[in-house]
């Protein structure tokens, strides 16, 4: 990982942390289901455990949408957001992957103009 998006990611850790944690790191997991919530845009309480995987599901498609894998298809009557896989995801190691994923909450966050 190159040292501008260590320092980027880092900084969106704290900040997150700060924002949403209390006292306490948030970690990838947690960003992403933040990610799929925003892009919901319903902010419930509580979701079910099928529910939180399909707002993780929204997410990393959200994300990896930039990168040419997925694009948004439609949103169905519950007011859920749907995507259609473009490219077939390549085969990569654990630590490229968190590289990518990394890279594209970043993204996220920095188009958003949640961190600069």
């Amino acid at each position: 990982m190159d040292e501008n998006l260590k320092e980027r990611w880092n900084k969106l850790i704290l900040k997150l942390s700060e924002d949403f944690s209390e006292n306490e790191i948030i970690d990838m997991q947690s960003i992403i289901f933040l990610i799929g919530v925003q892009e919901l845009g319903d902010v419930k309480a509580n979701f079910s455990k099928n529910k939180k995987l399909d707002l993780m599901h929204i997410a990393v498609c959200k994300l990896l949408c930039d990168y040419g894998y997925y694009t948004f298809d439609y949103i169905d009557n519950d007011g859920w957001p749907h995507y259609k896989l473009i490219e077939k995801l390549p085969n990569l190691k654990p630590g490229e992957q968190t590289i990518l994923m990394k890279e594209a909450i970043v993204n996220y966050f920095l188009k958003i103009n949640y961190i600069n």
